[in-house]
């Protein structure tokens, strides 16, 4: 770290007000040196005086309350204008009439309520200066004291223009804090939909049908046993799952070993095996290293094809074949019967939508539906691009 970036650190740490004030400072300086006396604003066209104890004081009104401009905007506003109109009426004629603008600039930019009345009371206020100015002698025209005003009117409209830009930078900010939310929200709820799912229901195939082994225990045994084993793999699916929302959860944060991918799909086909449904894997083509993500969407095609086929139209013949092209993993799964969630009122299609919006995130192609020879089909060409995530 630069030492000017640690030194604009460190001068953030501290309190607006001490950060405002070394601006009052500069100006009261500088409104004081015997040089710049009567060569500051002039309103009214009133003769210069010379400084006295009164000129000191008015000096001090104008610029010690630019630390708190920010603050408390009104506050210093009206204490501005005060020591401004006894500068102006007395003819000092100071630079301290500088910080007449900055109290105004802030005050549009950082006044929260009451704004219009604030404006109107100020135009009040200023026509009653122009008025008493008049009457002590003064020879402007009407004219520079107009044009004084619109100069004014400028720099407030300058400082609402700031306010409403930060307060559509900070509510730009906020959208994409929601959508980033929402967007982690349905990454989430997708992943555990994939996750949950096909654990699960993969387990209650299996212990329905351990129902009907009673009377042949190695059978029962055996059903059992994939029972337990399918429960172990979605409790680690789910740690892994846990460790990739929070690398802190599982201790380093990094790639881990169990993370689905297109090598693991052959467990994943013998799990649906145990299950009772038929399935018939083919895979062509050697994986590449690196796929940017394609290769766990391929997975999660498989395994929710898989899933379906399972709850909809188990113990028909499934077939899954994947092919890994040049630069494409290409994933088909058919399975003879309805294997489609459509067809349950439970189900709503909301795992294949999933799938959909993943493959469409990488540029891929999606479809599910109706084979030409009967049963149902679901097919994914998924790009394979090195780095890069679902």
């Amino acid at each position: 770290m630069t030492s000017a970036r640690r030194l604009k650190e460190l001068w953030r740490r501290f309190d607006v007000t001490v950060r405002d004030l070394p601006l009052g400072l500069l100006i009261l300086v500088a409104a004081l040196l015997p040089a710049s006396h009567t060569h500051g604003t002039q309103l009214g066209g009133l003769p210069g005086r010379e400084f006295d104890a009164l000129a000191v004081a008015a000096v001090a009104l104008q610029c010690l309350p630019l630390a708190i401009r920010r603050r408390r905007p009104l506050v210093c506003l009206v204490l501005v204008t005060a020591g401004f109109a006894v500068d102006q009426l007395r003819g000092y004629h100071s630079l301290a009439g500088t910080a007449q603008a900055i109290a105004l600039l802030s005050a549009g930019a950082h006044l929260e309520r009451h704004r219009r009345a604030v404006a109107l009371a100020f135009s009040v206020a200023y026509v009653a200066l122009a008025l008493a100015l008049v009457g002590a002698g003064g020879t402007e025209g009407p004219s520079e004291f107009v044009l004084y005003y619109l100069a004014m009117a400028l720099v407030w409209g300058t400082g609402s223009w700031l306010r409403a830009t930060r307060a559509a930078e900070a509510a730009h900010r906020r959208r994409v804090a929601e959508d980033t939310r929402t967007a982690e929200r349905t990454r989430i709820a997708r992943e555990l939909h994939d996750v949950v799912t096909h654990h699960v229901t993969a387990m209650v195939v299996q212990a329905e049908a351990a129902r009907y082994l009673t009377a042949a225990p190695d059978r029962l045994d055996t059903a059992l046993t994939a029972v337990t084993d399918t429960g172990r793999r979605a409790i680690t699916d789910l740690r892994h799952l846990l460790d990739l929302l929070n690398p802190d959860y599982g201790g380093a944060a990094g790639p881990s070993s169990t993370e689905p991918s297109v090598g693991r799909l052959l467990t994943l086909v013998e799990q649906t095996r145990l299950a009772g449904q038929p399935v018939e894997f083919t895979e062509e083509g050697t994986p590449p290293e690196s796929t940017g993500g394609a290769d766990l969407v391929a997975y999660r095609v498989v395994q929710e094809a898989l899933t379906n086929a399972l709850k909809y139209a188990h113990g028909s013949r499934t077939s899954v074949e994947v092919h890994h092209g040049a630069g494409e993993i290409t994933v088909a799964v058919s399975t003879e019967g309805t294997a489609a969630p459509a067809s349950s009122p439970g189900g709503g299609g909301r795992g294949l939508a999933g799938l959909r919006e993943r493959v469409d995130v990488l540029g891929g192609e999606f479809t599910a539906g109706r084979g030409a020879g009967g049963g149902f089909v679901v097919r994914a060409r998924i790009p394979a691009r090195a780095g890069g995530a679902p």
